[in-house]
């Protein structure tokens, strides 16, 4: 009997979920880490100071559940914004075993420089796709994100 390999068509990366968000990914990141480079940050950094935006210290593991990454990733990307002063980790008073995250007032100055310049990038992307479609698009990621059954 002859056992032949099946091989997929090529074009069956254009029809995979993750190889097609993948490419999309990469493409808005450059959008925004460009629009974002005056500031020195980059769209990840970015994402964090945003959700430390409200001024309450956040511990690494609530931050790292937001930002949907795991605790070593987060800390690699933490290291660069506590060197820069953007950001402060403390040891929890109420419990010592965890980590504090806080914005600075530099790393509040920066966010909000960046802020104007994220919009642009979210203007941006509204007019390429339509505000409805980008809306729609970004409620339908959020809800992968923060859909337990496919981890």
């Amino acid at each position: 009997m002859n056992m032949r390999t099946v091989r997929p068509p090529v074009s069956a990366t254009r029809a995979c979920y993750a190889t097609t968000l993948r490419k999309a990914s990469r493409r808005l990141t450059a959008l925004y880490d460009d629009v974002l480079a005056p500031t020195g940050l980059r769209s990840t950094q970015y994402a964090i100071l945003s959700e430390l935006a409200d001024g309450e210290p956040v511990t690494i593991n609530e931050l790292a559940r937001a930002l949907v990454l795991d605790r070593s990733g987060l800390g690699h990307s933490l290291r660069p914004l506590q060197r820069d002063g953007l950001v402060r980790l403390d040891k929890d008073l109420a419990d010592r075993r965890s980590v504090n995250v806080t914005l600075t007032e530099e790393g509040r100055r920066r966010y909000e420089q960046a802020f104007v310049l994220w919009r642009s990038a979210q203007d941006r992307v509204a007019e390429v796709l339509g505000t409805s479609v980008a809306d729609e698009l970004r409620d339908q990621l959020n809800g992968v994100a923060e859909d337990d059954r496919l981890t």
